[in-house]
């Protein structure tokens, strides 16, 4: 089994890394979870996958395809993203910030 840009180099590919605040873990998974299964329904989702650190449980990843920059941009103003958004400042460690790359697969 390969991933998505096996198939389709154009994909826009997205990496969305941040990291808890102390004691935040949980409730920062909690809220990163809540976001799958509606962002699986809308237009240009290839695939949504959240991932933990392991050294440092603190740490969140997204690894995202995307059919277009449009689609990536919807996503990112979809109502459930705004929302999450809100609650950045409460979850997210400034050590450890917001981080969305745009990236391209090349090899």
């Amino acid at each position: 089994m390969g991933t998505p840009t096996d198939t389709n180099r154009n994909l826009l590919t997205v990496v969305a890394r941040m990291r808890a605040k102390a004691g935040k873990e949980q409730e920062l998974r909690e809220a990163l979870v809540a976001l799958v299964e509606p962002t699986s329904k809308e237009r240009g989702y290839v695939n949504y996958d959240l991932h933990q650190g392991v050294e440092d449980p603190r740490w969140f990843f997204f690894y995202e395809n995307w059919d277009s920059a449009d689609d990536l941009d919807a996503h990112l103003n979809a109502a459930h993203l705004v929302e999450f958004a809100g609650r950045v400042d409460e979850l997210v460690d400034e050590s450890g910030p917001l981080v969305i790359e745009r990236v391209r697969r090349i090899a």
